[in-house]
């Protein structure tokens, strides 16, 4: 058993002396100081508990390396859409003077521990995190060290303890869909996002749901999975297009899949939006530049990366936030891709009115 040893006083402890302690090595106390995950966690408890008793305090170091930084975190960014993210955050960044850090994590929704030891290694003044989030014991490396994070996001799906800064994404689905079925459509396909992302299953409900409440059956080898990339909108859409009876209508769940599909329209010989309508999500910049112009939902993504910036720069200021959550609205934009369908389904036959009272013939 480890004895406790009195006190020192601050000034005169070392790691040495908590080493020496606890039974390990100066390596083991510095890891833990720094939040390093690769120690035991009983070792840990006893190391921050040797550290509590003698009211460790670090001497007073360099600025570190990342002080004037923030990081801005992708699970890929090869996308006008993380442009437009990038752009919002700088609407911050630039005025503050701070620079911006890109990584991106290759598809993965989950840092790696050894770029995560190298952020804790510059110290940032925090770090924003894009469609990816922390695990549990990585939450706690970056709090350990002081190093506040923000999520920007668009599937709600995060702890409420983490800070973040999303869209309704539910009711973009349902506005969408609304549209399309006001216009008269009955056979309408949604191209989703992938399926292991919260924001793509919320639009999906979102579509569900304005069926349901307008009566319409869903047909389900109408709702396709996949990227949020102009492929995948195109490789749908082709096999959608080509069925003996094709839909009138698809809502692609982002602008790039919108793409792929007017594509996939072009080819096979229909019109839009007099042979198909097409809805994307997002609003890139690019929407009202393609021909014709793409009726889409609006996202504000710049607004979205501007409030998670602020948010990330009121936590490294110590400053209180008044919610640790904020999500935006949704609107749909009308442009030049939607229009009521060629041959509209049958309307269901009209009720007949009560035949009135006759009346007798005047002599």
């Amino acid at each position: 058993m480890t004895k406790a040893r009195p006190s020192t006083g601050p000034g005169t402890v070392t790691i040495a002396t908590i080493a020496d302690e606890v039974g390990v090595s100066t390596a083991t106390v510095s890891k833990v100081l720094n939040g390093r995950l690769d120690v035991s966690a009983l070792t840990r408890a006893r190391v921050e508990a040797s550290l509590e008793r003698h009211r460790y305090r670090r001497r007073a170091k360099r600025q570190p390396t990342g002080a004037g930084q923030i990081d801005l975190v992708f699970h890929e960014y090869d996308s006008t859409w993380a442009m437009e993210i990038i752009r919002g955050v700088e609407t911050v960044t630039v005025p503050a003077r701070i620079d911006l850090v890109l990584s991106q994590l290759q598809g993965r929704h989950r840092p790696p521990q050894e770029w995560l030891d190298g952020v804790v290694a510059r110290r940032p003044r925090g770090v924003l995190f894009v469609q990816c989030h922390l695990t549990e014991p990585q939450r706690r490396q970056l709090q350990r060290r002081a190093i506040p994070f923000v999520v920007i996001d668009t599937d709600s799906a995060t702890s409420a303890s983490v800070p973040t800064v999303g869209a309704n994404n539910w009711s973009g689905g349902l506005i969408a869909t609304r549209h399309l079925i006001e216009l008269g459509h009955r056979r309408i396909a949604v191209i989703s996002g992938p399926t292991d992302v919260l924001c793509s299953r919320a639009r999906t409900a979102g579509f569900r749901a304005a069926h349901e409440e307008a009566g319409i059956p869903v047909d389900p080898d109408l709702v396709r999975h996949g990227a949020f990339y102009v492929a995948t909108g195109h490789e749908h859409a082709l096999d959608l297009l080509s069925r003996p009876d094709r839909p009138t209508a698809i809502f692609a769940q982002s602008d790039m899949q919108a793409m792929g599909v007017l594509r996939a329209a072009r080819q096979l010989g229909l019109h839009v939006p007099d042979d198909l309508s097409v809805i994307g999500y997002d609003n890139l910049p690019v929407a009202a530049w393609t021909d014709p112009a793409l009726t889409t939902v609006h996202q504000p993504l710049r607004d979205m990366a501007g409030a998670a910036t602020q948010m990330l720069l009121d936590l490294a200021d110590k400053t209180e936030l008044p919610t640790s959550r904020i999500d935006l609205v949704t609107e749909l934009v009308v442009r030049e891709t939607t229009a009521p369908p060629a041959h509209p389904s049958p309307a269901p036959p009209p009720v007949a009115a009560p035949a009135s009272p006759s009346r007798p013939t005047p002599r």
